[in-house]
């Protein structure tokens, strides 16, 4: 008898003080019930004493959770089903709400994200979803929040579309039309680049037809740049320009001689139209 009196004496003793102390841990906080009915006081970081048996303490880690959506699958506005999958990031505001009116609230924000996330799927068409993640993203955000935040006492930090998987025929149509945007593309800047160089080029033989000389230059030029390479033939026109430079300087000096080439033309055309003539005639006979 005397035994099992001290053996109830070191339980109360020990047991009971090391039962009476809890630890909260810096990113945690305390919610304790005595009796089932919640205290008003919230239990900060460190070493917290409690009522044995009558009080019960719950621990809420004040952290930033993050928690993968599985893949959802989903139809469009335009009628495109694919599989879409989220990551949510959210934290405990309130812990109280947290406890109190939700049981579980990771399982909670799972189903709410699951449920959302279809939703705002089927209000986007799929070129919004594939260009424009910022704003599914927000309009995520503010889907899921607005159920967890004012009761659960969640905050919903941020809210990112992952991977958008696409059925295979409809990756096919895509690949086709991005190639047929870049042959576009390619076609339209070389119809501008060919378009430039004509303009250019109508802009030098403007400019080489109001200086003849300059014609002769770029001719030059250009025998050099032929001249440049080893084994070339070159065969080099004789200049007009030249021609009629003598030509009408022979004119200028000799006009005796001109007019004696003149008349000596004349005399040359008549022979040989009453040659013609004489032909028609024997022809005739």
């Amino acid at each position: 008898m005397v035994a099992v009196i001290v053996l109830i004496i070191v339980f109360v003793v020990l047991i009971v003080p090391a039962s009476a102390v809890r630890m909260v841990q810096q990113y945690e906080k305390g919610v304790v019930l005595r009796f089932g009915r919640l205290l008003p006081a919230i239990r900060e970081p460190g070493l917290r004493l409690i009522i044995p048996i009558a009080d019960r303490m719950r621990k809420v880690s004040m952290q930033t959770i993050v928690m993968p959506i599985p893949a959802q699958g989903a139809i469009t506005k335009d009628n495109v089903t694919l599989t879409v999958d989220a990551v949510v990031y959210y934290r405990v505001a309130d812990p109280v709400k947290a406890i109190i009116n939700v049981e579980h609230y990771p399982t909670a924000v799972s189903q709410v994200a699951q449920t959302s996330l279809r939703s705002v799927i089927g209000r986007a068409d799929l070129d919004t979803l594939l260009s424009d993640r910022d704003q599914i993203n927000a309009e995520l955000q503010a889907v899921i929040d607005a159920p967890t935040e004012g009761p659960w006492g969640l905050h919903i930090d941020r809210v990112e579309v992952k991977d958008v998987a696409l059925p295979e025929g409809m990756k096919r149509s895509m690949s086709r039309q991005a190639e047929a945007e870049r042959e576009r593309r390619a076609r339209v800047i070389a119809a501008d680049g060919e378009f430039q160089a004509s303009a250019k080029l109508a802009d030098a033989a403007r400019a080489m037809a109001d200086t003849p000389g300059a014609l002769q230059l770029r001719l030059l030029q250009t025998v050099v740049d032929v001249a440049a390479e080893k084994n070339s033939t070159l065969v080099m026109p004789f200049p007009v320009e030249l021609l009629r430079f003598f030509e009408r300087a022979t004119q200028t000096d000799d006009p005796t001689a001109a007019e004696t080439n003149g008349h000596r033309q004349d005399a040359m055309l008549r022979t040989d139209a009453v040659t013609r003539l004489g032909d028609v005639t024997d022809g005739k006979e």
